[in-house]
């Protein structure tokens, strides 16, 4: 599986992450740039995703796609007194 990748990016990093980063490459018998796209994968699947959903919905909010809490939980309880009116 081949991924389409960018120019190449130049990046500094404190030394000490570095060396952590070559000892996992060699162990791994991986590159560094492997294993800085594996951990960057992963950032993006945690927090960066929680970052960008944050985005996502502030610009939903902006274009008007979105529904009030009050509302939400008025619904919410017709759904359960409806269900609790047809188990008795």
């Amino acid at each position: 599986m081949s991924a389409d990748l960018s120019d190449p990016i130049s990046l500094r990093l404190p030394v000490e992450m570095l060396k952590s980063i070559e000892r996992v490459a060699e162990a791994s018998d991986r590159t560094r740039s492997w294993v800085i796209v594996r951990a960057l994968r992963r950032y993006l699947a945690t927090e960066g995703a929680d970052i960008l959903a944050v985005i996502e919905g502030r610009a939903q909010i902006a274009a008007g796609k979105f529904r009030d809490m009050d509302e939400v939980l008025d619904e919410i309880d017709q759904i359960v007194q409806a269900r609790q009116g047809s188990i008795s």
